[in-house]
């Protein structure tokens, strides 16, 4: 059956549509040997041969929705040039190419999905469904209820004024407090740099929730699968076959922290979801 080849590509489990869309207009498609550039494109999975970087697309009947739990020192992505860990490296276990649905700062931790169904991760990463994620942050110093307000009622960044979030004082210690940030928004570095710009220093940033689903006991580079009522939860859409009673894993190998930076930039918190 003819589909869009950035569908055939998402579902594969290579990457997200919109990032496909991507690699189709880069040339670096081709059906049956010839280079595809137009998104309008169409191919038959089933018949044609298609190559992504000159290497065969092979699409997976299984598709599989996890949850990893991201230690720090850890890229959300499938490559990186400095050769820096992947989150795929904690998915030993897992024999189906997955790709991330968002993004994890390097050091920040915490509740991270990852799929090999384009269509599901798409709809979970579109702005119209403003799915919330809550994010607990470690801060330097102590927190005062003005910097909360400010944030919640929305800061101004240099990509624009941040949409109203969830803001509340978790824990307050001796040196540093802990605050909850929950944002429907997915913008870069946001929670972040809301709070730098209410004069917040980060020292820790973990997601906690993302829409439905919470960390729970999770371990730092434990991951399981989603049931299948957690996946139709999430995402709104109708009842798709995963994999059943499948297991939660935990990597084998030791989960190695990077050294400890001059900035205070650490990752810890919890991710919640909202509007």
């Amino acid at each position: 059956m003819l589909e869009r080849l950035q569908k055939i590509i998402s579902a594969a489990g290579i990457t997200s549509r919109r990032a496909s869309e991507a690699l189709i207009t880069n040339g670096q498609v081709s059906v049956n040997g010839v280079v595809v550039t137009e998104l309008g494109s169409k191919a038959d999975p089933s018949k044609d041969t298609i190559t992504v970087d000159g290497k065969s697309l092979k699409v997976s009947e299984q598709r599989l929705y996890i949850l990893l739990n991201k230690p720090p020192g850890y890229i959300t992505a499938l490559k990186d040039g400095q050769g820096r860990p992947l989150v795929t490296d904690l998915l030993k276990d897992v024999s189906d190419r997955v790709y991330p649905v968002g993004r994890l700062d390097y050091n920040t931790e915490g509740l991270l999905l990852l799929t090999n169904d384009g269509d599901w991760a798409n709809r979970l990463m579109h702005p119209r469904n403003e799915i919330e994620k809550e994010y607990h942050v470690r801060v330097r110093g102590k927190v005062i209820d003005q910097q909360l307000k400010r944030m919640a009622d929305g800061v101004e960044l240099e990509d624009g004024k941040t949409a109203p979030a969830v803001v509340n004082l978790v824990k307050s210690g001796e040196q540093n407090d802990w605050i909850s940030v929950a944002i429907h928004e997915g913008r870069n570095r946001q929670v972040r740099r809301m709070c730098e710009a209410v004069s917040l220093s980060v020292v820790r940033l973990k997601r906690i929730r993302y829409g439905t689903l919470a960390l729970g006991t999770l371990r730092a580079g434990q991951f399981r699968y989603l049931s299948d009522t957690e996946v139709r939860e999430l995402s709104g859409e109708p009842n798709k076959k995963i994999p059943a009673e499948l297991p939660q894993r935990e990597v084998r190998q030791k989960v190695t922290r990077p050294q400890r930076s001059a900035r205070p930039e650490r990752s810890g918190g919890k991710s919640s979801g909202r509007r």
